[in-house]
């Protein structure tokens, strides 16, 4: 016999507890709770993108997102996406294209980035603008961002 332990969430693979305040958004549980700060902080109104997950597989702003809309669902931050295929190219792509400047808003670039790729293999620049929109980049890596991008090999790494 079991024990029901209430409502749970999976992060990165591991089920956890949902808090019980329903004010708890799930950027605070992520930091608050877990100590996964690789989701950064930046607006705290879902409009600058720094703090993408992905939830089910879809990019989504944690830092507005209760944490309770999140139960029995998979959520996946940047520690555990270069777990992936694609999520290690990507990053990798990052990489050899030096887009990190400052690199606070590139955790929720690369998340989003992941996520494009993963339903659009080979995104032309319009649906990388679509698709990366909202991420705000104040040190204007945009061009980078884009080479990066289109250097994936998205339908290689599924």
């Amino acid at each position: 016999m079991s024990i029901d332990t209430g409502p749970t969430v999976t992060i990165n693979g591991t089920p956890y507890a949902l808090p019980t305040d329903p004010r708890t958004t799930l950027l605070d549980f992520l930091h608050q709770n877990l100590a996964l700060f690789g989701t950064k902080k930046g607006c705290d109104r879902g409009q600058c993108g720094a703090c993408t997950v992905h939830l089910d597989g879809e990019a989504v702003r944690s830092c507005v997102l209760p944490v309770s809309a999140a139960a029995g669902r998979a959520v996946t931050t940047i520690e555990a996406v270069g777990q992936s295929a694609l999520g290690a190219q990507v990053q990798q792509a990052w990489l050899d294209h030096e887009v990190v400047q400052c690199g606070y808003c590139q955790s929720g670039q690369i998340m989003s980035a992941t996520a494009l790729l993963q339903r659009q293999p080979a995104p032309s620049d319009a649906e990388i603008d679509a698709g990366m929109a909202g991420n705000l980049c104040r040190c204007a890596t945009y061009t980078r961002i884009r080479a990066a991008i289109k250097d994936v090999d998205a339908g290689g790494a599924a």
